[in-house]
């Protein structure tokens, strides 16, 4: 959708007590008249995100525009932008026309265009004819439509929706859905609505959001967001996806599963990979005629498909088939080209910048990195140098300046383990998301230090648990900057 921008945000940051950051450097444009949807898990920051847009939170860095103008300080009352809360926040005292009406009468509006005002609102929502009932007479849905026309009511030129369906019962919500859709094509405004839902967000948007652990993710249409997901977090967190660790293995060839498959991403020979497939895009074949083959360990039905499971050698893959199969069946799996999606493994997990901190008698350097100090041998930092009563000395033997050495550490996350002995990992903190690649679970440990760690366990964890992470020395390499 083209047109001119109506808000933006610009390097926004949020923390709280200058310790907690809940918002890290948030880029976004969002166009006059579109309907944006901000979509994550619990906690990942976009409803702090609507309440900056909306005046209640002022952010710690960065600039928020309206219209090209910066409203970043602007008090609530002051911006055109009207918020419609998860819980509504009628007045219950108040009947229908009158909580409608309740800004235009702070406005001192003359009485007959608040009457006028509130008539169109009313009709907008499908609710004309309902101004004298009292509020605790409507249903949900009802309530939710009243809150919508006061916050129409005053003609903003941002609507602001925080998870306004999650009160209501699965079919009203899915109606609400509908109507939002028609209501946003009715008023030609800019919506921007915060779910954790990802259907509802596919379902009703022009532009998805995709958010997690205070940064965005992905932004794109739900055709963009849901074929082509950048990193596995948004294959994983929108629909159901088989994450597979591969590598490439020629041009337009992948290989995982033990078997190689022709796609159409093209990257070069070696490149670690995941491979994404969605579990309605395999197909279920005799096993002399699949790709690979394995044995189905259960079929669920849905209602309109089988959610079959199937073992192939420690892949545990879902499949969505039109058929279902006994347990113990061994069966095949085919997969078209183009329902292969490849996305390069991220080579920046589990870098940090670290220092050396102090020289020490003996042979070993003390240094610190992400919360982590211990000590290593020098020749770890400068190939074959040495220590001699606290000098580091080159392969040369001549002495190395350490006052300003600084260094890159990184390991892989299938080197490390959780642990819920707090002693016996070098650093501590809590798992804030998680998702199942290939054989194993791949978690985000957010540590003390407010560092987050990605770890490779084969464990079942819980989203919140408090963990230790053991990191080998061996298995950490060190590069100076």
């Amino acid at each position: 959708m083209g047109g001119e921008n109506m808000i933006e945000l610009h390097n926004i940051k949020k923390s709280y007590d200058n310790e907690t950051t809940v918002i890290e450097d948030i880029n976004l444009e969002i166009k006059k008249g579109e309907f944006v949807t901000l979509l994550g898990p619990s906690g990942c920051g976009k409803t702090t995100i609507l309440r900056m847009i909306a005046g209640f939170e002022i952010p710690t860095e960065g600039e928020i525009l309206l219209g090209g103008k910066d409203i970043s300080e602007l008090p609530p009352n002051k911006r055109p932008i009207n918020t419609v809360f998860q819980k509504y926040a009628l007045f219950p005292h108040l009947n229908v026309y009158d909580n409608v009406a309740f800004g235009l009468k702070l406005k001192k509006l003359p009485k007959k265009q608040q009457a006028q005002k509130v008539s169109k609102a009313l009709e907008m929502v499908d609710l004309e004819g309902f101004e004298k009932r009292s509020i605790d007479t409507l249903s949900g849905g009802q309530q939710q439509r009243i809150a919508i026309a006061r916050a129409i009511v005053n003609e903003p030129k941002v609507l602001l929706l925080d998870e306004p369906l999650s009160a209501l019962d699965y079919k009203m919500r899915k109606e609400m859905q509908m109507e939002l859709k028609n209501m946003h094509k009715k008023l030609g405004i800019t919506f921007i609505f915060v779910t954790h839902d990802q259907e509802e967000a596919l379902t009703m948007s022009d532009k998805v959001v995709v958010m997690a652990n205070g940064a965005i993710q992905q932004v794109g249409t739900p055709e963009e967001i849901y074929n082509e997901p950048s990193n596995v977090f948004v294959a994983d967190f929108i629909g159901e996806s088989n994450i597979f660790k591969g590598v490439m293995s020629g041009k337009f060839k992948a290989r995982f599963c033990k078997a190689e498959f022709t796609c159409v991403d093209d990257y070069a020979k070696g490149t670690v990979i995941d491979a994404v497939i969605r579990p309605e895009d395999f197909v279920l074949t005799k096993p002399e005629e699949g790709m690979i083959t394995g044995e189905i360990l259960s079929s669920d039905f849905k209602g309109t498909f089988y959610e079959v499971s199937v073992l192939c050698g420690k892949n545990q893959i879902a499949v969505h088939s039109l058929r279902t199969g006994e347990a113990g069946t061994r069966v095949g799996l085919s997969i078209e080209p183009d329902n292969i999606h490849i996305i390069p493994y991220d080579l920046s997990i589990n870098h940090y910048e670290g220092s050396v901190c102090r020289e020490q008698e003996g042979s070993t350097l003390a240094v610190s990195f992400a919360g982590i100090s211990w000590n290593i041998e020098p020749s770890a930092l400068f190939e074959g140098a040495v220590m001699s009563e606290g000098v580091v000395y080159d392969a040369q033997g001549l002495p190395i300046d350490m006052s300003d050495v600084s260094f890159e550490a990184s390991f892989a996350p299938e080197h490390a383990d959780l642990s819920d002995d707090a002693d016996e990992g070098v650093v501590q903190g809590n798992i804030v998301s998680f998702i199942y690649i290939d054989d194993h679970y791949s978690y985000t440990v957010r540590g003390l230090d407010e560092e987050d760690y990605i770890v490779d366990d084969e464990d079942l964890w819980n989203q919140n648990d408090f963990v230790s992470i053991i990191i080998p020395q061996d298995k950490v390499k060190y590069k100076l900057l």
